[in-house]
């Protein structure tokens, strides 16, 4: 799952170098921590957050195979 997210975060910004992600495992969930460059926030988040709703959306509907739950934190 981190893979997909870096990859579709890596696809919309200007500077794929500096997209880092981390993941934290806690009970039933693994959050997924995604930091871009600070002129790229804008795309990540997109218009009303538009942009990283559909991220999500991409990541739970990928996350039905593993029957986990799987969410997507934005850094600034």
């Amino acid at each position: 799952m981190r893979e997909l997210v870096e990859f579709v975060a890596k696809s919309l910004v200007d500077h794929p170098d500096e997209v880092r992600t981390h993941t934290f495992d806690r009970a039933d969930q693994t959050t997924i921590e995604l930091e871009v460059a600070e002129e790229d926030l804008g795309k990540i988040i997109g218009r009303q957050g538009r942009t990283a709703r559909a991220i999500r959306t991409l990541l739970n509907a990928a996350a039905q195979k593993s029957r986990r739950r799987y969410s997507l934190d934005i850094l600034d």
